[in-house]
């Protein structure tokens, strides 16, 4: 028999692993201790091979430094004709350096800072909103509505270097956002972390295969596929659709598409899909602001000593060699969670079926020349990185390579712990909401979410405690 002075503290230990009576499950939130999130792999930091340290410490104050148009003090230059942010990590520094976007959104405040001196901030962009980029799925007809016969899908800049000191005479207009918003034609992404992601461009393709063809034998309905790159037919891996297939690619279409810095993989200014696609293009008076020619990043062999880097690569290295995300414990409201609540989670995880597309260890790397923690690795993830239908719910109706409207590839999810914004567009910050938003016509993940909400109130939390000790 248990004495009352025992069952109390059963009791109170107890509040952490499952709610109250009559409480609902609760999103534990984003953790806020230290994992040591945003530190270079093991092997970079013993620089095993010399000079690699050199390369991330490198890379990442580069991913830090401040874009401008021209006539930079520190040699940042090459910032629009349209962008953005003028950061890189601006909008990657949840929890730090090379992570997903911040409580406080950059974005608000270019308008006030003159980073953007003529532009209005869009209703969409808010302080305490994710960072984002815009996309309209169709283009617009000159009454404003949207063109069902006329795919778009292309990134809509926000910004634009019109009335700053440094851009000459350039004049340009925002999209036409609020028209975009009428007719129900736009769609939003926010930025993917970082971390690890040298661990998933080392896995071979036959890994991903041979885990795909594990993944098939399930009974809830899901299949996946991959997307492939348009050069070689092999798997690509990076992006909300795994439109890129590399580093050096995600970091060369970012440059460019965010920041408007033309780059040895993308070289030309990028116009807006509407001007590039059924206009002329950027103005004369908008080209070659630097004043340099193009691209505006390149390497540079004519200094002294070593030849210097593009920046381009810089951002590559400085991503492939980030360490995965730590796992952690778990805090409600301040009060622990204990290790059982989390396991109890992680069973269940897999066993309503999330851990069909979320796989806990996707395959082992190849061998690495670069550093040695890169090599024969098991990445854990949490994801196939395949291509999945979900549905009308989450669908954005923008195709990128072979991924179609309603495909996302499946997000990794270590890190989630410390991550602010949910799901490809930041809809939510709620675990609760991202796991049910995967429900809705066409989703290969509807019965799992059935299995999710057919769980009762512990067993929920214990699943949600086990996520964010990702």
């Amino acid at each position: 028999m248990i004495e009352k002075s025992h069952l109390a503290l059963l009791l109170i230990c107890s509040t952490a692993l499952m709610p109250a009576a009559g409480q609902s499950p609760v999103d534990p939130g984003v953790q806020s201790a230290n994992r040591g999130t945003g530190a270079p792999l093991s092997s970079v930091l013993r620089n095993d091979n010399p000079g690699i340290l050199d390369f991330f410490r490198d890379g990442q104050n580069r991913f830090q430094a401040v874009e401008s148009v021209s006539n930079s003090p520190t040699g940042n230059n090459g910032l629009g004709p349209r962008f953005n942010s003028n950061s890189c990590s601006s909008c990657h520094s949840q929890p730090s350096t090379g992570g997903s976007a911040p409580a406080v959104n950059p974005q608000a405040a270019f308008t006030r800072q003159d980073v953007a001196p003529h532009d209005s901030t869009p209703p969409f962009i808010t302080s305490n909103g994710p960072a984002r980029e815009a996309r309209f799925p169709f283009f617009l007809n000159s009454n404003g509505s949207a063109n069902l016969n006329a795919a778009d899908g292309g990134v809509e800049d926000i910004f634009t270097v019109s009335g700053r000191s440094d851009a000459g005479n350039c004049r340009l207009s925002q999209p036409n956002f609020a028209a975009a918003q009428a007719a129900h034609d736009i769609i939003f992404r926010i930025p993917t972390p970082m971390f690890g992601v040298g661990l998933l461009e080392n896995l071979d393709d036959s890994t991903l295969l041979n885990n795909r063809a594990a993944n098939q034998a399930n009974n809830f309905g899901i299949s996946g596929t991959f997307n492939r790159n348009g050069n070689d037919g092999t798997i690509a891996r990076f992006g909300w659709k795994a439109q890129n297939k590399s580093l050096h690619t995600f970091s060369g279409e970012a440059y460019n598409v965010e920041m408007g810095v033309s780059n040895l993989v993308f070289p030309q200014e990028r116009p807006l899909p509407e001007e590039d696609q059924l206009g002329h293009g950027l103005p004369s008076s908008c080209l070659n602001l630097g004043e340099h020619g193009y691209p505006e990043d390149s390497n540079n062999p004519s200094q002294s000593g070593p030849a210097i880097l593009d920046d381009v690569s810089a951002f590559a290295d400085f991503m492939r060699t980030l360490a995965p995300p730590p796992p952690g414990g778990v805090a409600i409201n301040g009060n622990p969670v204990s290790p059982q609540s989390i396991a109890t989670g992680k069973s269940l995880f897999g066993s309503i079926g999330c851990a069909t597309c979320h796989n806990a260890t996707t395959g082992t790397t190849q061998p690495s020349n670069i550093t040695g923690s890169l090599g024969n690795t098991p990445v854990r993830a949490y994801t196939d990185l395949e291509i999945h239908h979900m549905g009308t719910g989450l669908a954005d109706n923008v195709s990128q390579g072979n991924a179609g409207g309603d495909q996302f590839r499946t997000a990794p999810l270590w890190g989630l712990g410390q991550r602010i914004f949910l799901l490809h567009d930041g809809r939510t910050t709620n675990l609760i909401s991202a796991i049910r938003a995967h429900q809705s016509n066409g989703s290969e993940a509807n019965t799992v979410v059935n299995n999710f909400n057919s769980l009762n109130g512990a067993q929920i939390q214990s699943l949600l405690n086990f996520l964010r000790s990702l």
